[in-house]
């Protein structure tokens, strides 16, 4: 039976401050790209529909909405392919790759002609343009998280891995805070017209920086001291047989963790345009106002993780979430400033399962196969139940009527992930060099 005592971790500790602060800018970055897609998607998804889709405007949004989720259908495949990868040839090699890959996808989607050039076309490109994202981010989150999660020291990692959802949402405000932006400067008729194009040719030189500074990165001590004792990756069917605890776990907490995530980022402006009545800025304006507020304190949420642990924190979101959904939401539904107060606690209450994603999940591997245990059962879960939740709180809206669906959508997830929680070990100060599931089980 493994000893659940730390093992050191000799090249992890002589990681320098500066080389730190560069890995976590060179995870961070790559992460806000990714983000900073979604952001001007989701908040450019009116202008998106009505130039490149056929249909009445309602008709319109939702083909706009299944298509978001269709890139999502698509990150299993990445997580297959790049995972693996990642054990094999390194962290840093994928990442250079999947971000070229996202950014590149983003700024084509800027360049597709309208559907009153080309009819059909254009979302058949849309859909293959966002398919092509999600394979990319497939690998992109996974190997993000373990790239920061194998630099970190073992005591801070939750403080350090909360910069990676720092870059997520200052990506997705970057995004948003443009599309915005061009929408107030451009008017409603030049942002149909043109004007929606412009945020998403910004993903070229994001993605260019960001390839720059992960290249010029050695790849994680962790990894490095494994291809130094000569062990390699095991085979795809070895990592499903032998390691579906922790993915069953991670897929349970995922389920929780991205219904909310993508309702409240993603679907949440046209939720309050269209169902609560607000005008289009102030729908894009609320979610901003609430991820700046969410960023002021995700570092201090990763720094009690290391403290209290992570399940304590998870246990306190997801109880949380599960009894203030409902009346936050009702409070959404009073005006603009009901809706900036209930999105703001609602993002306060998220917020310790964001802020401990990368201290969490990676940990919960062992080195030899981090990065696709995690890749694979984060993207499978995410597939499903995240990227699909925008359109999920439409379809059950229109099939009921009944405006609050989102909220209870999401806390039927929150119940998945309190019952996930139940079977993870804790992993606060751990090392990566243990197996936390075999010493939980006495494999």
């Amino acid at each position: 039976m493994t000893t659940s005592t730390p093992i050191p971790s000799p090249t992890q500790d002589r990681v320098d401050d500066a080389t730190l602060r560069r890995a976590i800018a060179a995870s961070a970055l790559g992460n806000a790209t990714e983000w900073f897609d979604y952001g001007i998607y989701a908040y450019g998804v009116t202008y998106i529909s009505a130039a490149l889709f056929p249909g009445d405007v309602d008709d319109a949004v939702l083909f706009a909405l299944a298509t978001f989720a269709i890139s999502f259908l698509v990150r299993p495949l990445g997580g297959l392919f790049w995972g693996p990868l990642g054990d094999r040839l390194g962290r840093k090699s994928v990442l250079a790759l999947t971000i070229l890959l996202m950014s590149g996808a983003t700024l084509a989607v800027g360049l597709i002609p309208s559907y009153a050039q080309i009819g059909w076309g254009a979302p058949a490109l849309l859909i293959a343009l966002r398919m092509v994202q999600g394979f990319s981010t497939g690998g992109e989150y996974g190997g993000a998280a373990t790239f920061m999660a194998e630099y970190a020291p073992d005591d801070r990692r939750g403080f350090y891995g909360s910069f990676l959802e720092f870059g997520t949402l200052a990506g997705f405000s970057f995004g948003a805070v443009l599309m915005l932006g061009f929408s107030l400067l451009l008017g409603d008729a030049a942002m149909h017209d043109w004007g929606w194009r412009i945020p998403f040719l910004v993903a070229a030189p994001m993605g260019l920086v960001g390839m720059y500074l992960r290249s010029r990165m050695e790849d994680t001590p962790v990894f490095r001291e494994q291809a130094v004792e000569g062990s390699g990756s095991p085979p795809l069917r070895t990592v499903m047989r032998d390691h579906w605890r922790p993915m069953l776990v991670v897929s349970g907490l995922v389920v929780a963790l991205n219904v909310v995530n993508y309702t409240l980022l993603s679907y949440m402006p046209t939720y309050l345009q269209r169902r609560i009545g607000l005008s289009p800025d102030e729908a894009l304006m609320v979610p901003i106002i609430g991820m700046v507020f969410m960023m002021v304190f995700l570092p201090f949420a990763g720094h009690l993780s290391d403290r209290i642990g992570r399940k304590p924190m998870w246990r306190l979101s997801l109880i949380g979430l599960l009894l203030g959904i409902v009346p936050l939401y009702m409070v959404m539904a009073t005006g603009f400033v009901g809706a900036i107060i209930g999105f703001a606690l609602l993002g306060l209450l998220y917020l310790p399962q964001l802020a401990t994603i990368s201290a969490t999940f990676p940990a919960l591997f062992p080195t030899p196969v981090r990065f696709a245990g995690f890749a694979i059962a984060y993207n499978m879960s995410t597939s499903l139940f995240g990227g699909t939740a925008p359109a999920i709180g439409s379809g059950l809206i229109s099939a009921t009527g009944n405006d609050l669906m989102p909220a209870f959508y999401m806390m039927m997830a929150c119940i998945v992930g309190l019952v996930a929680l139940r079977f993870m070990p804790e992993t606060a100060g751990r090392s990566l060099h243990e197996n936390v599931f075999a010493d939980r089980t006495g494999a």
